[in-house]
């Protein structure tokens, strides 16, 4: 599939998606949102996609936010809608994917930007990295599940201060909150990110899929995530790679799972 505003690029079981509008700061429009759930997409169902990658081109930004002239005259009817629609499209789609997703946050990452990489399952941040809320600032709030998400990782005392001061925090203090798991030099951030793709190919995919699933259930309102956990753990006896992953253990060697 061709793409006008990302790339996307499969090599050794991981797919890359950059998102590649670097004249625009890599800002989030409606195409590169639905060109961007249809990579996903296409990856996920991918059986040879084992770990997908999220960046953006450039060294300047991850995704710098939305594209405010799309939605600068918007009525309140056409803004829920924005919302909505972009939520189902992209956001909750990435956030409940059975591959796993790694955000790889060069430089800025606010607004939707911030949103997206925080739909990822997690995120890794170049020592040049900015993120942030701004959203207070133009007389709206996050859209994209940010009052949501952030925190779920970062507590809501943090939350409410970054979303009410619409200000930035860098790398390091994004790893210092949690939003992110490493800080590394921008010129290594995709490869350390590969590298962390590739521990996770080790592993059972059926497996990380459910582990995906149960984990996600414990944010979800009316669902008991220990019920959900129950369930996967149940279904894991009946795959392939359950009796591949049990076997190899008792024979003593690595396990060569099928991915069934």
């Amino acid at each position: 599939m061709s793409y006008e505003n990302i790339l996307s690029e499969f090599k050794n079981g991981i797919t890359t998606i950059s998102i590649n509008r670097p004249k625009k700061l890599n800002a989030l429009n409606k195409a590169t949102i639905q060109e961007l759930h249809d990579a996903f997409d296409e990856a996920d169902k991918n059986p040879e996609t084992k770990a997908i990658i999220i960046t953006g081109s450039g060294e300047k930004a991850f995704v710098a936010g939305a594209d405010i002239s799309e939605f600068a005259d918007f009525s309140v009817e056409e803004g829920g809608k924005l919302a909505a629609k972009g939520q189902d499209l992209l956001f909750n789609f990435v956030e409940n994917l059975s591959t796993p997703v790694i955000a790889a946050v060069n430089g800025f990452a606010l607004g939707g930007g911030l949103e997206l990489a925080m739909a990822c399952h997690f995120r890794i941040a170049s020592n040049n990295a900015k993120m942030g809320l701004p959203e207070t600032s133009l007389g709206v709030i996050p859209g994209y599940g940010g009052t949501q998400r952030l925190p779920q990782l970062v507590g809501k005392g943090r939350a409410m201060e970054m979303v009410m001061t619409a200000g930035m925090i860098d790398a390091n203090q994004a790893l210092h909150y949690g939003l992110v798991n490493h800080v590394v030099e921008l010129d290594e951030l995709v490869s350390f990110a590969e590298k962390i793709a590739s521990k996770i190919m080790r592993n059972s995919s059926v497996a990380i899929a459910e582990a995906i699933r149960a984990i996600n259930a414990n944010y979800k309102d009316g669902v008991n995530g220990f019920d959900i956990e129950v369930e996967a753990f149940g279904n894991c006896f009946g795959t392939e790679d359950f009796t591949e992953g049990t076997t190899a253990f008792l024979e003593k060697r690595k396990a060569d799972f099928p991915g069934k």
